[in-house]
Formats: structure tokens, C-alpha cells, sequence
């Protein structure tokens, strides 16, 4: 009854499209935080002006 049941899958080597797609997100992800903290810090200029 508590038998540990493991992946069924064998695991494999990942796949070249796997890792270029998990590449890409992360780049993707990063861009777009540094972005917003851009527009933040550009935000709180304006601001400051008014």
C-alpha cells in the first residue's frame, strides 16, 4: 500500500529542442524583467519632475 511508484518513462538525454526552448524563456524572462524595472525607475523620474 506505500509502495513508491516511479515514472513509468525511462528517463532520456533532453531533447536539443527542450533545452533551446528552455533557453529562449529564460532569456524571454529576463528581458521582460529587466524591462519593467526600467519603466519603474523611469516612472519614479517623472514623478519627481512633476
Amino acid at each position: 500500500m506505500n509502495e513508491k511508484r516511479s515514472d513509468p518513462r525511462p528517463k532520456k538525454a533532453e531533447d536539443p529542442r527542450e533545452v533551446r526552448l528552455k533557453a529562449a524563456l529564460k532569456a524571454n524572462l529576463q528581458r521582460r524583467k529587466a524591462q519593467a524595472k526600467a519603466r519603474g525607475a523611469a516612472g519614479k523620474v517623472d514623478e519627481e519632475e512633476s
